[in-house]
């Protein structure tokens, strides 16, 4: 409820029989525009609610009862997306990232474990945090590992049609037939190009970001240690969240308990026991596996150039991949843990992090190379990529003066999109297509 609102005078006139409020101030922060204003203003044979209407700082509306609010009831949100949505932000990297879950709802949950523990109460846990698996997650897992090897294959594809680029000193990626002319370099001799990009060709790495993981065969086992962390494979973690969600590679085994464990507080009682391990990888030759193809690494080498006429229906089938991959990920990640590091990129797939010493990123001496573990989000497992949408792959290069009326899109959707493939309503608001870029010379009269 708003606790501060100023006064506001009504005045009636009869003839246009409508009402004018004057509002003179009110606090942004206590306002939401997505919740419906609960003063209504109604004359005659109708209430006038003793309000008056609201608006924010910076909005010249007042809120009021329409046809509208009567057809989108509350609570329901509409399926239109907005025109456009603002470029996604840089996050600092001389800052930890943000929490996906609230910090106070941590710490409650760990008191009120402590609590439990304290009393002597084992922990209720339900599948996949005691150990078995989400029977109807089992298909979507295997639905996400198909859609993940149709994206590899995909992609090294139309390659060989679509060219991308990739700067030699940062991260930037750029899909067009030539690199873009806008100075935001990052790399270490950035200063001596004036923050130009050092333009080399790209490959499927860097459209798909390869974000590896551990691959355990019992999550809930012994944790890897610094010394030890070469006994392990390193896979793609989307594989990874697959295979521990009921996916069976021979080539990457997994317990699969028939028992529950136990856990009183933070202390695992009953896990079933520890068993050896088994590493099948060092007999088996990665190059005649079928592990081939879950890897981006040479994917550009192992499938020929496409016929122009299909170049469409693969773009076409690329594109859905990536969307049942992204809805495939998000659905497993609701159930199955997976964990990140708040300063550096690492991720891993179970209930608890790695000890391997290897976070080289801000403050890293203040936890010995030690990862700070923290929840993860989609994008950290399935990174989205953002690179600029090109209108005309074709044409002049993109300048640092236009910025601003560029959009950006994933890079696998920029790629398809080139290739033919139809955008997904959910990244036409950001790749902002219904803004003309103008001319050099115009851009300064526009306001």
């Amino acid at each position: 409820m708003l606790q501060t609102l100023s006064t506001a005078s009504l005045s009636w006139n009869p003839s246009q029989r409508s009402a004018y409020l004057d509002i003179m101030e009110l606090q942004a922060s206590q306002l939401s525009s997505r919740n419906r204003c609960p003063f209504h203003l109604k004359f005659e044979s109708k209430w006038v609610q003793k309000g008056l209407a609201l608006v924010s700082e910076t909005s010249p509306y007042a809120c009021q009862r329409s046809r509208d609010s009567r057809e989108n009831p509350v609570g329901k949100k509409p399926s239109v997306y907005p025109q456009n949505v603002d470029l996604p932000p840089v996050l600092p990297t001389k800052k930890k990232k943000p929490y996906p879950i609230p910090f106070k709802e941590i710490q409650r949950a760990a008191r009120k474990d402590k609590k439990l523990a304290e009393r002597g109460i084992e922990k209720l846990l339900e599948p996949p945090e005691n150990g078995l698996l989400v029977p109807e997650l089992i298909p979507v897992a295997h639905e996400v590992l198909d859609a993940w090897k149709v994206l590899i294959k995909g992609l090294a594809q139309l390659l060989h049609v679509i060219p991308v680029y990739g700067c030699s000193e940062c991260s930037e990626v750029h899909v067009a037939y030539s690199g873009h002319k806008i100075q935001d370099c990052k790399g270490p001799t950035s200063s001596k190009r004036h923050g130009l990009h050092a333009w080399v060709k790209g490959s499927v790495n860097d459209i798909l970001i390869p974000i590896e993981s551990y691959h355990l065969y019992d999550p809930f086992g012994r944790r890897i240690k610094h010394e030890t962390r070469f006994d392990y494979d390193r896979i793609p973690a989307v594989v990874e969240l697959c295979i521990q969600a009921g996916v069976n590679i021979p080539e990457y085994p997994s317990r699969r308990r028939t028992n529950p464990i136990r856990m009183m507080g933070k202390k695992v009682i009953d896990r079933g026991g520890y068993i050896e391990e088994p590493k099948p990888w060092r007999s088996v030759d990665p190059s005649s596996s079928s592990i081939v193809d879950l890897d981006t690494c040479g994917a550009y080498g192992r499938f020929p150039p496409p016929r122009p006429e299909d170049v469409p229906v693969i773009a076409q089938e690329t594109m859905n991949a990536h969307e049942v991959v992204r809805s495939g990920v998000t659905k497993l990640m609701k159930k199955y843990t997976v964990k990140a590091c708040g300063y550096c990129s690492e991720v891993h797939v179970g209930p608890w992090g790695h000890n391997a010493k290897l976070c080289g990123e801000f403050k890293h001496q203040w936890r010995d190379g030690k990862h700070g573990w923290q929840d993860a989000t989609v994008g950290e497992v399935f990174p989205p990529n953002y690179v600029w949408h090109v209108q005309a792959p074709k044409g002049p290069p993109l300048r640092g003066a236009l910025k601003r009326y560029y959009g950006k899109a994933p890079a696998v959707v920029e790629v398809c999109m080139q290739a033919g493939a139809q955008v997904p309503n959910r990244y036409k608001p950001m790749m902002r297509l219904d803004i003309i870029v103008p001319e050099s010379e115009e851009a300064s009269l526009v306001a």
